[in-house]
């Protein structure tokens, strides 16, 4: 390990300590308001909306700080302390804002009896004999009279393996944990190749929205992340297979994650493609006693969600209040979506597969280096495959118009890996959006929200257009260029 930088005063006006300092205050906010949230699962403070609020401006306050001041050996230490602070003031508690996590459990209680999970939804007589030993699973499962399960195979792998241990809530919480600690340590990874500094992973570590969501709720989202920074460390290594497998795990967990596939493909190779292919065969194939239903809730969660009416759309109900647009059908929106992101493959296709990214560090600045005799297209020591992959995940989002907090989690760790601002304006404005007033479900205030939320994210765009590149990208910037020049290999 090469020597940590102890101090930046060429760059800035300060010293390390005084770093640490200011985060060990800024991670003290931030567990407090983590026991704060859990506070008002029973009665009432400063509200879901004050918790949410305050902890935003925490951790934008600490972003800015990892991002622009110096650092030594115990900034990182202190980074994960309090990251860990914060996940035990949630983990333990019983979730609040979603019941998703009991279907999780369940789930894996009827695969343990030896029934195909999509058979029967938990109500049905056919299950009646394992309510009594799980009265409390049974009791707080949402949609449990009308619907079956909507997990992929992979999902259900997962709930299998971790109710093989404990068919219990908490027990599926420290496993979305552990997945978590995965997700970190790909990161960290991804951080030392690209030779950035690993105090960085403050960006996903100290996260509000991944306190609550996942260390509260326990979503399996924590897993796609997992799988998706794990496919993204294996194409950086240009393995394909591994890239195969972990994206894979990811799709068969939740689907969204294919929007990937583009980005993490590597021109002319077979295998990547082939494996995922084996793999969404063979686990679906598991439970394929059950026919068609193997397909779950999707088409009744499409219906209840309005993917299919199109009340899911914010662009959509945009355009249509627009004058003589007032009937434009949900097809013509459907159909822009998928020229939108079929151009945007195509684009992400051509951008990243010139690329051959082996596990060196990049250079700080723009430029095309020479690796193993192929090109490389490094921006701001991010190789452009990385990029891409971002704009993608973000592009769906942005398209999708997403109700839950959770489905946006996915972004954070590619704010890590590519720090910009509409971004991060986008996760924090949506994660205090979505704990106000306006998140009631009513049409007229979820088009207010989405107003307010979009038009923080093209502002956003526009002062980094504006700017020509974000005060702390420069930093950033600054900050890989000193580490090169000491010698720093990361973690």
């Amino acid at each position: 390990m090469g020597r940590r930088i102890d101090s930046m005063a060429h760059l800035r006006d300060g010293k390390p300590w005084m770093t640490n300092a200011v985060l060990c205050l800024l991670g003290l906010g931030l567990v407090c308001l983590a026991r704060q949230f859990v506070v008002e699962h029973d009665h009432f403070v400063i509200g879901f909306s004050g918790v949410a609020g305050w902890s935003v401006w925490l951790y934008m306050a600490a972003v800015v700080i990892v991002m622009t001041q110096p650092v030594n050996r115990a900034t990182f230490w202190i980074v994960i302390g309090f990251a860990l602070a914060m996940r035990a003031m949630t983990i333990f508690a019983e979730p609040f804002l979603s019941s998703d996590i009991y279907r999780y459990v369940w789930d894996g209680v009827v695969q343990h009896a030896h029934i195909n999970p999509y058979r029967y939804v938990p109500g049905d007589a056919k299950l009646a004999f394992l309510r009594a030993p799980h009265q409390d699973l049974f009791d707080n499962i949402n949609r449990r009279d009308y619907a079956r399960t909507i997990y992929p195979p992979v999902a259900q792998m997962i709930y299998w393996v971790v109710t093989l241990f404990s068919s219990t809530v908490q027990g599926m919480k420290i496993a979305m944990f552990g997945f978590e600690c995965v997700t970190v340590g790909a990161l960290l990874a991804l951080l030392r190749r690209m030779g950035r500094l690993r105090e960085e992973i403050l960006l996903y570590a100290w996260c509000p929205l991944l306190v609550w969501e996942i260390g509260d709720a326990g979503h399996i989202d924590a897993a796609v992340m997992a799988f998706v920074m794990l496919a993204v460390l294996s194409r950086y290594r240009e393995k394909a297979v591994w890239t195969g497998v972990f994206l894979a795990c990811a799709v068969l967990t939740k689907f969204y994650p294919l929007v990937l596939f583009p980005a993490l493909w590597m021109r002319r190779d077979w295998k990547m493609p082939a494996v995922m292919v084996a793999m969404a065969a063979g686990t679906y194939a598991i439970y394929s006693s059950v026919g068609k239903l193997v397909f779950g809730f999707a088409g009744g969660y499409a219906k209840e969600e309005g993917i299919d009416s199109g009340t899911r759309y914010f662009l959509l109900e945009l355009v249509q209040h627009v004058r003589g647009l007032s009937h434009l059908p949900v097809a013509a929106y459907v159909g822009f979506c998928a020229v939108v992101m079929g151009v945007m493959c195509w684009w992400a296709w051509r951008k990243a597969t010139v690329e051959v990214c082996v596990g060196l560090e990049f250079p700080a600045h723009d430029d095309k280096t020479v690796m193993n005799g192929a090109p490389t297209v490094v921006v701001n020591g991010v190789p452009e495959f990385i990029r891409v992959a971002m704009g993608l995940a973000f592009a769906l989002m942005l398209l999708f118009s997403p109700h839950y907090p959770w489905y946006v989690a996915w972004l954070i760790p590619f704010l890590v890996l590519v720090p910009n601002l509409p971004l991060l304006a986008y996760l924090m404005a949506f994660f205090y959006l979505f704990t106000t007033a306006l998140a009631d479900g009513t049409i007229a205030k979820m088009f207010l929200l989405n107003r307010i939320l979009y038009g923080v994210v093209v502002v956003a765009a526009l002062l980094q257009l504006v700017v020509g590149r974000w005060p702390m990208g420069r930093w950033f910037v600054s900050r890989e260029r000193v580490r090169s020049a000491a010698g720093e290999n990361g973690v």
